[in-house]
């Protein structure tokens, strides 16, 4: 249950009321934590950190990745759920215990001068040059998926032109699909998606495929084309087929493709944050640690940003650890400069204690 509120503090539980949802503004000081990115992994985070009584900011651009999908699937209790109508209700939670949300690009986030108490301070700055100070951050801005330059095929992303059989899978399930290859994370791509229909076929798109594999793919009845790829075909808002080079069309009615995906990081080189390639040229993450740590003093990451392969639901539980993390943190902050006031308290000469004390957590909190 919620814990009483405070002198002045609203009581009420958290609303889904359309009006919960209106853009909140930047606050004045500076408040625990900014969090940008409001998607799954970083509302997540920032109920956590709410409901701990932090004051927090969510700062989003409006651009989640799954944005084209039909439905959120694999996360349970809320299977099928549009991913608009999900971000809105953890935007109302997220604000009911206190949060705010505030739409936006964050173009510059940079490490500033540390309190009288030694304690970090970050600066945030948006598109609009509104800027907001904050003692700790968490990025939560997932990724970009690139796709192969293939005439076609970008018109149907997050429809037709799907890339996991966890997400997409059960929608796309006994109907003719084809693999686009990228690398050779495509060979495991196509036998997953082999479990999901009889009839599938592997464009080799002049990527390397040895023997054993096509034999692999033979004995699971997969069809391997080699013949190089020109475009997809499409009728109104369906594919039809793959169109090859040499003029002949293969009926598909969807494809499958290992996107290249790169975390999103625009506007936060001013951080150094670790970043790393995956091989094969396959993306590149945030390198992260424990609960979202990052080598950056006062900075946590979570969800796709880092961890590029995660769903929804593993990007949320991402996200609360990172703010249950990030807010034992402030905690062990709080308390640092609550135990320096004391000392400076009692030094000779010292003749308010109580003074002493308050400035000390007011330079931890507001400097």
């Amino acid at each position: 249950m919620r814990p009483p509120a405070r002198s002045g503090e609203d009581e009420r539980a958290p609303t889904t009321t359309s009006t919960r949802d209106l853009p909140d503004g930047l606050p004045t000081g500076t408040v625990d934590a900014v969090v940008i990115g409001g998607g799954a992994a970083g509302l997540s985070g920032a109920l956590v950190l709410a409901r701990s009584r932090r004051s927090v900011v969510v700062i989003d651009s409006g651009a989640p990745r799954n944005a084209p999908a039909d439905g959120v699937h694999g996360l349970l209790g809320l299977e099928g759920t549009e991913p608009a109508e999900l971000l809105r209700r953890g935007r109302a939670e997220v604000r009911g215990y206190g949060g705010r949300i505030v739409p936006g690009e964050v173009t510059s986030a940079v490490a500033d001068a540390p309190s009288a108490t030694g304690d970090l301070r970050f600066t945030v700055t948006t598109a609009d040059g509104a800027t907001v100070r904050a003692r700790r951050l968490l990025v939560a801005t997932g990724l970009r998926d690139e796709l192969p330059d293939v005439p076609g095929l970008a018109r149907h992303w997050g429809r037709a032109v799907v890339h996991c059989p966890y997400c997409h899978g059960w929608e796309v399930r006994d109907r003719a699909i084809g693999v686009l290859a990228v690398g050779p994370a495509s060979v495991h791509h196509a036998l997953l998606f082999r479990q999901l229909t009889d009839d599938l076929v592997y464009f080799t798109r002049g990527t390397e495929l040895d023997e054993a594999t096509r034999a692999r793919f033979a004995a699971r009845g997969i069809e391997v084309v080699d013949t190089p790829v020109a475009a997809v075909e499409s009728h109104d808002e369906d594919i039809t087929g793959v169109r090859l080079v040499d003029g002949r069309v293969v009926p598909r009615r969807v494809l499958a493709v290992a996107t290249t995906t790169r975390a999103r990081l625009d506007g936060l080189d001013g951080l150094g944050l670790p970043v790393r390639d995956l091989p094969s040229g396959a993306g590149r993450h945030v390198v992260s640690g424990l609960a979202g740590t990052t080598s950056v003093p006062g900075v946590w990451v979570a969800g796709n940003a880092t961890e590029l392969s995660a769903q929804v639901g593993a990007s949320a539980a991402a996200g609360a650890l990172a703010g249950a993390h990030l807010n034992a943190d402030l905690a062990t902050a709080d308390a640092d400069a609550a135990l320096a006031g004391t000392r400076t308290a009692t030094q000779p000469g010292t003749a308010d204690a109580g003074a002493a004390l308050g400035a000390a957590l007011g330079a931890a909190t507001t400097a």
